[in-house]
């Protein structure tokens, strides 16, 4: 190496004066490195980062041993803030908010199952492989550049000194004056700024996990006697059911609006003709673009569960969900469906469910379409052939919890309606699946992606309606709801959390009950319809049916 360096002075001078730009290219691209996509742009790559300044300094006043392991040491930390940064970036594209350090890892795990049946088996282990290999490259990357760095400044450290000297000048100017190229300021603090967040995000986790614990146990329906549990609903044929990703785009985007609009106006004639009415509203999810179970337990709890850490916590407790009270009344059989659920799931006994259904116990012998088990048309069958359709043994009334997942993203491909007496096992979509859209093709178009997650939202909604006009009785009370908003490059990155609500039923008595909500009559909630947060909906909802509070405190 060194002999091909003597024989070619030039070429050697000119390779390392590129690998030195190259590095210092990479650590200051590091440093200030946005954590959102909309923040991407040249203008946020050419600002001065307070931290190379101050990294040059200490470099330049360090002994040789102790200088290399400080860089090395650097360029490993710099590289997780920037794994970090990545993190936050993608986060914030799909679910509306940064990653949680403390919380949110266990999240990775399930981007790779919606991978795996979205994409496939193996494009997802070479996606996984792919990622490995580039967080990897970024560690030793970084950390090969700090170092190389900092022997460039030893090695000329009186230019680096007064360069170094020159530059803080400048980023204090700059800052002081507050100049910006293109609305960007040319001093940054990028670093140090999501350092202090991302530590200031942990203690805050921390402290939220004691205080939520202590606000889990008050309950104004704790001890609330069994009697006095929603008494103007008993005898009623109740079912909830959550319709994934099912927001406000859907219902006001004009890209998405059309076609759900015209469907829900024409089922709620459907609806009408067949003796059934609906008033609707918003609620705002406690969460955004994914983690649906959490806007399932914040709206059946009545606390507002916005994190993995808060719904362990109430998944443990006695905390009554609104499920639970029809269970607790002694006058209802209560039963889940819920395709969407592939392993084992212990939030049952928090849901007073007395029977789930799984994605394994529902004889679907058809494809999966994507992510989601079944079409909502083949799970909502079942629901009536295997619960509806029978009346419990004990003479009692039934208390359902449906969750809907055909409108869960990619959005392709997506089911059609059927002929209900031919859907069978399954098997008639196997035609349907092999015709539809490659999901690969819908992640990647954004406009097609609104496109299809409309045409999903018309399909659940039409499959639910459709069912309910069928196999609804006059004793029908259903309940329906998004769970949230689909993901930003969807809704938009501005996009309230809000999602449609809609209480459905014959008996005028079950509407009356909330005449005071102001909500508006049918599927479509109007645009200046109340909002109210998913957490206050259980305590509006037992409250409207008659039951007495009898506060728990903890």
């Amino acid at each position: 190496m060194r002999r091909r360096r003597e024989a070619h002075p030039a070429a050697a001078r000119a390779l390392s004066a590129t690998v030195n730009v190259l590095a210092a290219a990479l650590v200051v691209a590091a440093l200030v490195l946005p954590n959102t996509v909309v923040g991407l742009g040249p203008a946020k790559f050419t600002r001065i980062p307070a931290e190379a300044v101050i990294g040059a300094a200490v470099m330049l006043a360090l002994p040789r041993r102790p200088r290399i392991v400080t860089a090395a040491v650097s360029g490993v930390a710099l590289a997780a803030l920037t794994v970090l940064n990545l993190l936050d970036m993608g986060f914030n594209q799909y679910l509306g908010r940064g990653f949680n350090p403390v919380l949110d890892w266990s999240l990775l795990g399930d981007a790779q199952s919606y991978l795996d049946d979205s994409l496939g088996r193996t494009t997802t282990l070479a996606v996984t492989a792919g990622v490995i290999a580039l967080v990897l490259l970024l560690f030793a990357l970084l950390a090969l550049s700090t170092v190389r760095l900092s022997n460039l400044l030893a090695r000329h450290s009186g230019t680096a000194t007064r360069g170094t000297l020159i530059a803080g000048v400048v980023w204090i100017t700059c800052s002081s004056l507050g100049l910006q190229v293109s609305g960007v300021p040319i001093a940054a603090d990028r670093t140090a700024t999501a350092l202090k967040w991302q530590v200031r995000q942990a203690r805050n986790t921390l402290r939220d996990e004691a205080e939520f614990a202590k606000v889990a146990k008050v309950d104004a329906f704790g001890n609330t006697p069994p009697a006095q549990l929603v008494p103007d609903l008993r005898g009623k044929d109740m079912i909830f059911t959550f319709i994934e990703s099912y927001g406000r785009s859907a219902v006001e985007d004009p890209i998405m609006a059309p076609g759900v609009d015209s469907t829900l106006d024409a089922r709620t004639q459907a609806l009408a003709k067949a003796g059934f009415h609906a008033k609707s509203g918003w609620l705002t999810s406690a969460t955004y673009g994914g983690s649906s179970w959490l806007g399932h337990s914040t709206t059946m709890s009545g606390l507002w569960i916005s994190n993995q850490q808060r719904y362990r916590t109430v998944m443990a407790s006695n905390h009554m969900s609104l499920t639970d009270a029809f269970k607790k009344t002694g006058a209802f059989d209560t039963v889940g469906v819920m395709p969407g659920v592939q392993k084992g799931w212990p939030e049952q006994k928090w849901y007073g469910l007395d029977k789930v259904y799984n994605a394994f116990q529902l004889g679907y012998q058809g494809p999966k379409f994507s992510w989601s088990t079944m079409p909502d048309q083949y799970a909502l069958q079942q629901y009536q052939e295997r619960v509806h359709s029978k009346q419990p043994a004990d003479g009692k009334a039934r208390m359902s919890l449906l969750i809907l997942t055909s409108s869960h993203q990619p959005w392709a491909p997506i089911p059609k309606m059927v002929g209900w007496d031919q859907l069978g096992d399954g098997s008639i979509f196997k035609g349907i699946q092999a015709a539809g859209n490659d999901p690969a093709d819908v992640i990647a178009d954004t406009t097609k992606s609104r496109q299809e997650y409309g045409k999903s939202i018309q399909y659940s909604v039409t499959a639910l309606t459709q069912w309910l006009t069928r196999y609804g009785n006059d004793n029908t009370v259903l309940v329906f709801l998004g769970d949230h908003q689909p993901i930003a490059r969807v809704s938009g990155n501005h996009a309230s959390r809000d999602v449609p609500v809609s209480i459905v039923a014959k008996d005028p008595k079950v509407l009356d009950k909330i005449a005071g909500w102001g909500w508006t009559d049918g599927l479509r909630p109007a645009h200046n319809a109340p909002v109210w947060k998913m957490s206050s909906f259980r305590d509006r909802f037992l409250t409207a049916y008659g039951s007495t509070p009898h506060p728990k405190k903890g």
